[in-house]
């Protein structure tokens, strides 16, 4: 599969941007289906730690392991995340904008299906691929600026 990027502005200044994006506290305003995020080894959210991330999509369990393969934050991190049916890699790069803005970029890459099927559905399923991930980057700009959606005591300071 070719690598594909989403991108979205989001009207805060950097350091609020991924001090936000960067807690496992938040995902569940923007993540859909997220359930919970355990660090397994290492410090969490720092380079080589290793995590679970469970996800439940209808009746559906998804298990995901984490791997921080970078983490040069405020700047970029990148991750492998993997599951029983394959796995690809993420960088989240965040570039200060005039203005107190922040433009976020999701690049995947790197995706491996683990049997036929899952590979075939790489192949024919990638513009769904990247619209769901262009869909949580607008939802994450969406909690992030505070809208009705998002929780109160988040709102941007």
């Amino acid at each position: 599969m070719k690598k594909y990027e989403c991108a979205v502005d989001i009207n805060l200044p950097l350091e609020k941007v991924v001090a936000l994006f960067n807690d496992p506290a938040n995902f569940q305003y923007w993540q859909n289906g997220f359930v919970s995020y355990q660090t397994i080894n290492g410090t969490p959210r720092t380079l080589g730690a290793i995590s679970k991330i469970l996800f439940v999509n209808g009746k559906n369990t998804i298990e995901l392991t984490e791997t921080i393969q970078a983490m040069n934050l405020p700047t970029q991190m990148t991750a492998l995340y993997e599951h029983a049916h394959g796995s690809n890699t993420m960088t989240n790069t965040f570039m200060e904008l005039p203005g107190n803005k922040t433009r976020y970029i999701a690049e995947i890459g790197n995706a491996k299906g683990y049997g036929l099927l899952p590979k075939l559905m790489i192949v024919f399923m990638f513009g769904a691929y990247k619209k769901h991930n262009q869909k949580w980057l607008n939802q994450f700009k969406k909690f992030a600026e505070g809208s009705p959606s998002a929780p109160s005591f988040i709102s941007p300071i």
